[in-house]
């Protein structure tokens, strides 16, 4: 296949777009700015892609662009850039690809299980209706923008994302220091509930969905085990040999982060993956443990 990536330099993108070009697919990356080689297109997250003739022949595009959600506090200019890089920018996209003589067979977009919002220990599948909030709302607009798309017969992915786990991007590795460092463990009260996938299921996913004529709509990328915050930070002391007992307060969180602390870091999404598990989808990571030992390079400790 010819697979155009936007977001490919980000997390999920870099190990997206290796993966497919080892698996024997071209991958052309969508770039903001001048183009530096044959395989690279540029685009506008506000005007889509510059020259559609340039994607004429892809087969398929996935589209992972967007500003960091917890890079900084939500400010008004925060939260405009978070929804202009992810609404504006993915209706623009989808709109250049229903403009194209050949449209590809399927759109792959990223959302979040953030669209779920905060709502305790209750179980989410792709079926439960959007929680509230700024970013509930935000992942709702998101997958809405994806409509034009949709209705040019184009097979459209959602992909709800947990927190991909991964030694070099992402949540993991922002913690990684403190907890070696021996000041890791639970947020708040360590309670709430967090869904999770290692950067390798998360890819294989990715590579599940391009083929699979089955999946459309959203799916759950998360493992099917998620784990309160305080299991969650023992988890990952033990797997560090370190400590995990400096637990942050709310308060703290809140004067910290403000609005990103509760919609994110104390927010409470309990995710099963029904849709990946009703077709047979097979985890190499399944568990927390297994997934920090695998992306950390850490063998188990022997019995």
């Amino acid at each position: 296949m010819t697979v155009a990536v936007s977001g490919s330099h980000g997390l999920v993108g870099s190990a997206c777009s290796t993966r497919l070009s080892a698996d024997g697919h071209r991958v052309l990356r969508l770039v903001r700015g001048q183009p530096q080689n044959e395989n690279e297109i540029e685009w506008d997250p506000r005007r889509g892609v510059t020259r559609p003739q340039a994607i004429e022949e892809i087969d398929a595009l996935v589209h992972l662009a967007g500003a960091n959600i917890a890079d900084g506090r939500w400010t008004r200019r925060r939260r405009e850039l978070l929804w202009t890089s992810r609404v504006n920018a993915t209706r623009a996209l989808a709109d250049s690809l229903t403009r194209l003589a050949r449209p590809p067979r399927v759109l792959l977009c990223a959302s979040a299980v953030g669209i779920y919002g905060d709502r305790g220990d209750e179980i989410l599948t792709e079926t439960s209706t959007p929680g509230s909030g700024f970013l509930a709302d935000l992942c709702v607009a998101w997958e809405a923008a994806a409509a034009s798309a949709a209705r040019a017969q184009i097979r459209v992915v959602h992909l709800r994302f947990g927190a991909v786990l991964a030694a070099t991007g992402g949540l993991l590795a922002r913690l990684l220091g403190i907890f070696r460092a021996g000041f890791g463990g639970p947020l708040g009260r360590g309670a709430q509930y967090m869904s999770w996938i290692a950067i390798e299921d998360a890819v294989a996913v990715i590579r599940r969905a391009l083929h699979d004529e089955h999946l459309a709509g959203p799916v759950n990328v998360v493992a099917p085990q998620p784990v309160r915050n305080r299991e969650f930070a023992h988890t990952l002391g033990r797997v560090l040999h370190r400590p995990a007992v400096c637990r942050v307060p709310a308060f703290v969180l809140r004067l910290a982060f403000g609005q990103l602390a509760d919609e994110v870091m104390l927010a409470s999404t309990r995710v099963r993956p029904a849709i990946l598990e009703s077709c047979g989808f097979s985890f190499r990571h399944p568990t927390l443990e297994q997934a920090l030992r695998a992306v950390l390079s850490r063998p188990a400790t022997p019995a």
